[in-house]
């Protein structure tokens, strides 16, 4: 069996790591604008001034800034989101050479501080929303879908300093005129919408790092923050519903697989009780329209006390999504036994699997683990799904003669796809597949540009020097090749 005619094939970015023009025609600052480079062993930061002293703390997925903190930017740190891959300037050259490999959709972001430059004014950007509807119209151009997301880890600066990082529910307020904007403004440009990006990391990343993430407060602040992104996104499905029957809304999750190291039975209910909290928690509330029956130990846990009104109640059941989307990358295995053999490196951590590969970053390459979560997945929702993020990042090498051989990428990419077709065969209404960082782009996880996903090779390094020059990879022309048999050419 091939993949079905109407899947949606094609690549995933997102705003703050391609756009770069960080404060050109009007933008505002965004939380991600005052995190600097890292590598592999050394964290992303924050920069801001707390009590008028210039200090940093590290950035992780969706982190916002310690309470009484003002954004800074330091003369002798590298931003690497300020440039980015000059996507802004570059738009025109990229989608075409996504039409050329054949995408039917690309998933991009809209950095909401080009829209609301600090988050609260009365009216919008014009230059952001015009910037925005080129982009859609040349996708268009090309008959491609546009997959939009409308908040990626691109919070308002002025909105996590003056909210705390989703501590007040003004920030409910704030999210949804900010989308009903979009809906309004690109009414027949774009169809699908994805509310917030990767909405579980919130909880899932405290247990991975130590400097106190994993303490009751950091939960009642992580808990907090996800019941007010639940509201915010339940009431944006429905504005988008009223504003156009035809808008397709869903949730974006990080799904990472987790299995039991041992068959001993504290491994299995240690697993499930990690699904529960990392992955069915906000799949149940986003797709359910309500909390699940695990939801009050998981607060009792750390001691958690929400901020929860009825009319919030009301409203997850009148805005559960219209599809589940998520990005898939790895799997991990849990325990409660020590172990000696331990995964170090990005965003991945504990015991590590003895039957799987891993990558140069920690990550271990698991295609059967993404059929796994399909269909898991899509027995307990039901509803169509979308694998919008999948990848492996690598360092690529340029040879004399100007080519990027990247078997390793087209390996790795086939096999997922091939786990794919298995879940589809199984029953999983699969709607479609956009690979992350279609195009080079800086690493969210450690600032690098080294670290490459992309089918297109962007000449820019971790200094931020290169010509920005884009070339095809080995990859590109296997993609294109891929799409145009509907995935049944994979060789």
């Amino acid at each position: 069996m091939s993949f079905p005619k109407n899947f949606l094939w094609g690549g995933a970015t997102a705003a703050n790591q391609i756009e770069g023009a960080y404060n050109v025609d009007g933008k505002g600052l965004s939380v991600t604008d005052i995190t600097t480079a890292g590598s592999l062993e050394h964290p992303r930061m924050l920069t801001y001034k707390l009590n008028g002293k210039l200090e940093e703390s590290p950035a992780l997925p969706g982190a916002g800034l310690p309470e009484g903190a003002v954004g800074a930017i330091d003369s002798n740190e590298y931003y690497p989101n300020h440039v980015a891959i000059d996507f802004y300037h570059h738009y025109k050259e990229d989608i075409k050479m996504f039409a050329d490999m054949g995408f039917k959709t690309f998933r991009l972001s809209i950095a909401w501080t080009r829209i609301f430059p600090k988050g609260d004014e009365e009216k919008p950007n014009q230059a952001g929303l015009d910037f925005y509807r080129h982009v859609f119209e040349e996708c268009k151009k090309y008959d491609i879908e546009p997959l939009v997301t409308i908040s990626h880890y691109e919070d308002p600066l002025y909105l996590s300093e003056k909210y705390h990082d989703w501590q007040d529910r003004k920030m409910i307020d704030m999210y949804v005129k900010y989308a009903k904007v979009l809906f309004e403004e690109y009414k027949g440009l774009v169809k699908y919408w994805l509310t917030f990006n990767e909405i579980n990391t919130a909880v899932m990343m405290l247990d991975m790092f130590g400097n106190n993430n994993n303490s009751d407060e950091a939960y009642q602040h992580a808990y907090q923050k996800l019941h007010y992104q639940f509201v915010a996104s339940a009431r944006a499905v429905k504005a988008a519903h009223e504003i156009d029957p035809n808008y397709v809304v869903g949730n974006m999750i990080c799904g990472i697989v987790d299995y039991p190291l041992t068959p001993d039975p504290k491994d299995v209910l240690k697993c499930r009780h990690d699904w529960e909290k990392n992955i069915f928690y906000c799949g149940d509330v986003q797709c359910k329209g309500k909390y699940p029956t695990f939801a009050k130990r998981l607060w009792n846990e750390h001691n958690v006390h929400l901020d929860i009104t009825d009319q919030d109640l009301e409203d997850l059941v009148k805005g559960t999504v219209d599809i589940y989307t998520f990005s898939y990358y790895m799997s991990n295995v849990v325990t409660t036994h020590e172990v000696k053999d331990k995964v170090g490196g990005n965003f991945a951590a504990g015991a590590k699997n003895p039957y799987l590969n891993y990558s140069e970053w920690g990550w271990a390459t698991d295609p059967t683990g993404l059929q796994y979560y399909l269909e898991v997945i899509y027995d307990r929702y039901e509803i169509p799904v979308m694998v919008v993020e999948n990848g492996l990042g690598a360092v690529d090498q340029v040879t004399s003669d100007g080519k990027i051989h990247d078997d390793y990428r087209i390996d790795y990419l086939r096999q997922h796809i091939e786990a794919m077709q298995k879940a589809i065969d199984d029953g999983v209404d699969l709607i479609g597949y956009t690979t992350w960082g279609c195009i080079d782009l800086v690493s969210a996880g450690t600032g690098q540009m080294s670290k490459r996903y992309g089918f297109i090779y962007v000449d820019r390094d971790d200094n931020g020097e290169g010509s920005l020059k884009r070339l095809p990879k080995d990859s590109f022309y296997w993609y294109k090749k891929v799409i145009e048999s509907q995935g049944e050419d994979l060789d």
